[in-house]
């Protein structure tokens, strides 16, 4: 747990707060949040991703591109799928990792967050990808890291999930093309506690998608949600009519408080997405999910592993993400894969 004295709060991610995502040129300097971030920006990281794409087909799935970089994956939430293809990402790229153990870490012992921040800096790392089950811990420590050190959010809270709303978009992408102003997307599920939802959603609408859609029973709705410029949708055989993305999220049992649903197989019934249900969407949607996937809960199997499912490819897709969002963080966002190989060559 985060020290009381050092705690983040909310009030870390307001509006000002995507000011320190950008050095003075409006380059990344840190990836915390979707939200405040222009079309230009995301496009670019979604084109550099493209570079990095056919990398993992390769018989040497390495560049070169931040050899001699040190990236430390600081994940005081537990995490499998996330921190492992942050750190295939960077070691694709040339990067030396570490992972920090925080159950074992001196965090658990007493010494306060920044104590910790302090001492791995001592170590002259280059990148902190840091995954906190706070809402504003990723904002809280860019804001007070060395000015040399980058921070990649890898999930804080109900926040914000940045890089898996990115590979979604790549996702989105590269099975349906560049012009998202064509597309209609839904969004299903535990919109309430979803931090990949919120970026999701601001991600979407700043690449001007045609419409954004979210479904779910009210329970699982934020009560602002018409705000962030989405249609609200209570009945899913409604919601997904003529979708061409389906997005399933999970329930964040684990975030909830009080009897939010009756239960889980009740739910199912309402909101589970079956082949049945998923006539009413296009004939070429896809459908996503950023995972883990609980069969039977949200989703059935046999759409979760059907044809129209590419939620292996968003797994796939993830590295190549993030390996663009550490190359443009640290710098290097000129740099496609191809350069990278004709350096190596040189060496």
């Amino acid at each position: 747990m985060v020290n009381k004295a050092t705690k983040p709060t909310d009030a870390l991610i307001g509006h000002d707060s995507w000011n320190i995502q950008l050095d003075k040129n409006g380059q990344l300097k840190h990836f915390l949040t979707t939200e405040g971030l222009g079309s230009a920006l995301l496009t670019q990281i979604l084109d550099t991703a493209e570079s990095f794409a056919d990398v993992n087909e390769k018989r040497v799935k390495k560049v070169p591109l931040l050899r001699g970089k040190t990236i430390v994956n600081l994940f005081f939430e537990a995490s499998t799928r996330t921190r492992t293809t942050f750190e295939l990402a960077a070691k694709r790229l040339s990067a030396d990792v570490l992972n920090i153990n925080i159950s074992t870490s001196a965090t658990s012992k007493g010494e306060t967050l920044l104590d910790t921040l302090q001492n791995i800096q001592a170590m002259h790392c280059d990148m902190f990808v840091v995954r906190h089950s706070d809402s504003g811990a990723a904002h809280y420590i860019a804001n007070n890291v060395a000015e040399n050190i980058s921070v990649i959010n890898a999930g804080d809270g109900s926040h914000a999930h940045p890089t898996q709303a990115m590979l979604d978009m790549f996702t989105i992408r590269r099975n349906k093309g560049t012009n998202f102003g064509n597309l209609r997307v839904a969004i299903v599920g535990d919109i309430k506690h979803s931090r990949v939802a919120r970026s999701q959603i601001h991600a979407l609408n700043t690449l001007n998608t045609g419409e954004v859609r979210v479904i779910a029973p009210r329970t699982l709705l934020p009560v602002d949600i018409e705000s962030m410029g989405v249609n609200v949708f209570h009945d899913l055989s409604t919601g997904i009519q003529d979708a061409d993305v389906v997005i399933m999220l999970r329930l964040q049992k684990e975030r909830m408080s009080g009897a939010l649903l009756p239960s889980e197989q009740e739910y199912f019934q309402l909101y589970g997405l079956t082949e049945k249900r998923l006539k009413a969407a296009r004939d070429d949607a896809i459908v996503m999910h950023p995972g883990p996937i609980n069969r039977g809960v949200e989703i059935d199997s046999n759409v979760a592993d059907g044809p129209r499912s590419v939620i292996l490819d968003q797994v796939s897709y993830g590295i190549a993400v993030r390996m663009a969002v550490m190359t443009m963080t640290l710098g290097r966002e000129r740099e496609t894969a191809a350069d990278g190989e004709k350096e190596d060559n040189k060496t």
